[in-house]
């Protein structure tokens, strides 16, 4: 990406990996969200409940007064629990009016997740809409078509570098998704290991589905739910990836992919 210094750290980090309501409030894995560092730019992505502790524990800790921009890419609380915390802490406390959030529409509103007091701190909040394109710093990213999903719901497409990475969110799988995610790398959300009527979230059948579409470099599965977790991610990861031949991984609570 034009004006990246490629001595700069390019990577993101897994803050977390649950997936649904109950690996979450029992913490069988963490639900911190996404942190995606980018030249002197750092992002972070749908930080769930306890994501500033997460951020705050790891080694080397995550500086969340650091941070340039936080996106939601919905309102669920597995994915945006901890945003207006971390607004207060981007903009330390608002004594400094900087840093962008974006987010779908109905995060604002009549039914907030972003309160009001937080909502007036950083230097802008913007509603993200299908096939725009938003810029925070070294860091651009596109939004998907909206997915099939309770409220809104948008994934996104950015590079690091040279390397364009899918990041899907909560969604029912449908045709459209290939075409938006035909990336280098992409990574999943994977509920459930079968798919369930009437449950508008992926399952391990779709994201295979879905790689073997798109054939990317790397897949990454994520967001785990309790039947996922049940079945071994990574050992369910090393099928897909002998059967498709792509390499297919199970992120982990704390994982970095460097770029």
């Amino acid at each position: 990406m034009a004006g990246v210094n490629k001595n700069k750290s390019m990577f993101i980090k897994f803050l977390g990996t649950a997936g649904a309501r109950f690996v979450t409030f029992r913490q069988l894995r963490a639900s911190g969200g996404i942190w995606i560092c980018l030249g002197d730019t750092n992002v972070l992505v749908d930080p769930g409940p306890g994501s500033i502790v997460r951020c705050l524990e790891c080694l080397p800790k995550m500086d969340p007064e650091k941070l340039d921009a936080l996106i939601l890419t919905h309102r669920h609380l597995d994915h945006a629990n901890d945003i207006n915390i971390m607004i207060e802490s981007m903009t330390c406390g608002g004594s400094c009016r900087k840093g962008a959030v974006f987010c779908p529409s109905d995060c604002l509103g009549d039914h907030p997740v972003i309160l009001p007091h937080a909502a007036r701190l950083p230097g802008r909040v913007q509603v993200i809409k299908p096939g725009r394109k938003y810029k925070a710093g070294d860091f651009a990213f596109t939004v998907s078509a909206r997915h099939l999903h309770p409220c809104e719901t948008y994934g996104l497409k950015f590079n690091m570098g040279k390397v364009t990475v899918g990041l899907v969110s909560d969604t029912r799988y449908f045709d459209g998704l290939a075409d938006f995610y035909r990336t280098d790398v992409i990574i999943l959300p994977v509920v459930f290991r079968r798919a369930r009527q009437g449950i508008d979230h992926m399952s391990l059948e779709d994201a295979s589905e879905l790689i073997g579409r798109i054939r990317p470099k790397k897949a990454v599965l994520t967001h785990f739910g309790m039947d996922m977790l049940k079945a071994r991610p990574s050992c369910q990861a090393k099928r897909i990836s002998e059967r498709l031949g792509v390499e297919v991984i199970a992120a982990h609570d704390g994982m970095r992919l460097d770029f």
